[in-house]
């Protein structure tokens, strides 16, 4: 994947969901998953999740699915059973970006650092 990988994350999600729609699918019905680790760089599925933002601009609600990822491997030199902080990480950094919902292996622990997230957020 070549060029500027939000731009064409945008452009396939904007048309698949378009495609949806057209098929009876009501909008309100459809979430957009950006795709980390699928046919995508280390550097293009980090550059997604640092522009993740951007892609709320298409009026659904995102998936991220960064659990265990390759990728947080990729960086932190770490296999993949001993993924859980950078997991966890990248959940709540996602989270933070607009992600409406998270694909989890170890739910309690991306839960508990959600909380501690939103508890912040109620004090700010």
């Amino acid at each position: 994947m070549a060029g500027d990988v939000l731009q064409q994350v945008l452009s396939f999600l904007e048309l698949s969901a378009q495609a949806m729609q057209a098929l009876g699918v009501e909008k309100t019905r459809i979430v957009v998953d950006p795709g980390i680790g699928f046919g995508k760089t280390v550097a293009q599925n980090f550059t997604l999740l640092a522009r993740q933002r951007e892609l709320l601009a298409l009026g659904y609600p995102v998936l991220a699915g960064w659990s265990r990822k390759s990728s947080l491997g990729a960086v932190t030199g770490l296999d993949v059973g001993q993924r859980l902080q950078p997991s966890v990480a990248a959940a709540l950094l996602a989270v933070e970006r607009g992600a409406r919902i998270v694909r989890v292996h170890d739910v309690r622990e991306t839960v508990d650092a959600i909380k501690v997230w939103q508890a912040m957020l109620a004090q700010a």
